[in-house]
């Protein structure tokens, strides 16, 4: 009875997580089957399947060369924004949430409770007073504008804070004060090492919220040179009512601007499987 039961829930499991799988890879065929095809065989021919002539060379050779190579100027914008800002986003989370689990000082829990009020708050509600600020600092309209905000992330050191006090023992610490480390190089050497996956997960969420962020580059810039991807494949949109080439253009965009999310989730992913299988043996 014990064996039919457990073998209905993996069913019962198995389809609904096919079922959320079929829900978010049909809109990427979507992307891959129109990239391919020319402006009048998408309105022409039938959505889910190619046109009368594979144009995806093409359509991706005129959207690195539209604009005067407008596109590869947003594509190096979004990966500074993106890698920059997840970066020292990471690197701020774990020093922070290393600090929370492991130093005893007045205030701590304070602290905490604070940035989990920070995680609460969406970041819709932040980007009107963060315009008004940066814009009386004179930072509107620079690439400081998209990067400072992208810096900072409460669900990252939430999370650091977490791993922290369940993965860095205190003996290594003390060991390693005892062998005459000093705070920082015990942070470098001991802390980030045993807290790289949890670091994996705060850099790839951190990638991808900055990557596909569009509200705040859309308050915070006026020039289309320091547009992210997200920003110009709008200016793209907007134009397709007036001249219907840009649909080809918006479409082949927005492929290859998931390429880099895809190769980033493909190549961290293993640091992933190797956490969960340190803490299963752990545990």
């Amino acid at each position: 009875m014990t064996t039919t039961r457990s073998r209905g829930w993996t069913i019962v499991v198995t389809a609904v997580l096919a079922i959320v799988a079929i829900y978010f890879l049909v809109p990427v065929y979507w992307v891959i089957v129109a990239a391919t095809k020319s402006s009048g065989d998408l309105f022409t021919t039938p959505g889910f399947w190619f046109g009368r002539t594979m144009e995806l060379w093409n359509n991706v050779v005129q959207v690195f060369t539209a604009s005067d190579h407008i596109y590869l100027r947003w594509l190096l914008n979004s990966v500074i924004y993106a890698g920059v800002g997840a970066l020292v986003a990471t690197y701020l989370a774990a020093a922070g949430g290393y600090a929370i689990a492991k130093y005893e000082f007045r205030g701590r829990n304070l602290v905490f409770a604070t940035v989990l009020g920070g995680v609460l708050v969406p970041s819709t509600a932040t980007a009107l007073p963060l315009f008004l600020l940066f814009s009386k600092l004179g930072l509107t309209n620079t690439y400081w504008g998209v990067l400072l905000p992208a810096m900072v992330s409460p669900f990252g050191l939430y999370l650091c804070r977490i791993y922290a006090t369940a993965t860095v023992d205190d003996s290594v610490l003390e060991s390693g004060r005892l062998d005459g480390a000093g705070e920082l190089r015990i942070f470098h050497s001991l802390v980030l090492r045993s807290m790289a996956p949890a670091l994996v997960t705060v850099f790839l969420f951190q990638l991808v919220g900055i990557w596909n962020n569009f509200l705040l580059p859309l308050i915070m810039l006026a020039d289309d040179k320091l547009y992210p991807i997200t920003l110009g494949l709008n200016a793209w949109r907007s134009q397709v009512d007036r001249s219907p080439e840009f649909y080809p253009l918006t479409i082949g965009g927005l492929l290859v601007s998931v390429i880099p999310l895809a190769i980033a989730m493909v190549f961290l992913q293993r640091y992933w499987r190797g956490g969960l299988t340190d803490g299963s043996v752990k545990g």
